[in-house]
């Protein structure tokens, strides 16, 4: 597989990017998933005309290729291939399409994730799945330094998400997560596990938490495409959540309910 050398993708990171899971050849939350990547199109102006049918089309011949019945999907569009401009390309350059899959396993639940936090230096178009990806990294491998799983990213005393996920919180058995502004992803498994607490009577609160409402709450989650929803147990060095155990379990297994009957053959 070839790229090309003038993809804008290669010297601007312009694009946009999606990634599920896939189990029994079966996308995850597909529909969820494809709205998010069109919806990035749009917010980056990207002129991506292939119909969804079609889009989906391709994803499923990736993943039936494969060997294995399981593992992660991605997808990414650039702007095209041409001569480096920080313009955009006349109409005529049409967008580059890229998919490939990658075997890999769901995270059990019974593991627990130690986290750093960090200052928040990312734009203000963090709701864009862009390709454009470097302060994600740069936070990643200082949490890798530090023995960690994962970063928690906050804006002066607001937590705003992960390096590669969402966060959430449990906070007096109330299901607490930030808003779906300018300043986060708007995560498919954050919506999921908001419906899912709709569907089982749980309390949920969509606002944000600062840093001190993290590191005092009952529970603090990572949600993940490919994690689903793992505790966290310490955060720069300090314990933290392990006090509403039975409900953490009972939303990781209707999670995972949900993801068997999304995926089941």
């Amino acid at each position: 597989m070839k790229i090309p050398m003038l993809d804008r993708a290669v010297y601007f990171g312009d694009g946009c990017y999606d990634a599920t899971t896939f189990a029994n050849n079966n996308i995850f939350a597909a529909d969820d998933h494809l709205d998010r990547f069109y919806n990035s199109c749009k917010l980056l102006e990207i002129p991506f005309e292939m119909s969804r049918e079609e889009l989906r089309a391709e994803l499923q011949k990736c993943i039936d290729a494969n060997e294995i019945d399981h593992g992660m999907l991605y997808w990414q569009c650039s702007r095209g291939t041409t001569y480096r401009g920080h313009q955009f390309p006349p109409a005529s350059v049409k967008p580059n399409l890229m998919i490939f899959t990658v075997p890999c396993d769901l995270i059990p639940f019974d593991k627990t994730f130690r986290l750093i936090s960090m200052e928040d230096t990312r734009f203000l178009h963090c709701n864009i799945k862009t390709l454009n990806l470097i302060p994600n990294c740069m936070a990643m491998q200082r949490a890798v330094e530090a023995g960690c799983d994962e970063v928690v990213f906050h804006r002066g005393d607001r937590v705003t998400e992960g390096a590669h996920s969402s966060l959430a919180i449990i906070r007096d058995g109330v299901f607490c997560t930030p808003p779906a502004d300018e300043l986060i992803l708007p995560s498919i498994t954050r919506k999921h596990f908001l419906e899912l607490c709709d569907s089982l009577g749980i309390p949920s609160r969509v606002a944000p938490f600062t840093v001190d409402e993290l590191l005092t709450a009952d529970e603090v989650m990572i949600l993940s495409t490919g994690s689903h929803c793992i505790a966290v147990c310490e955060v720069d060095g300090r314990p933290v959540g392990g006090k509403a155990p039975a409900l953490l379990d009972r939303l990781q297994q209707a999670y995972q309910q949900e993801f068997l009957e999304g995926t089941e053959k």
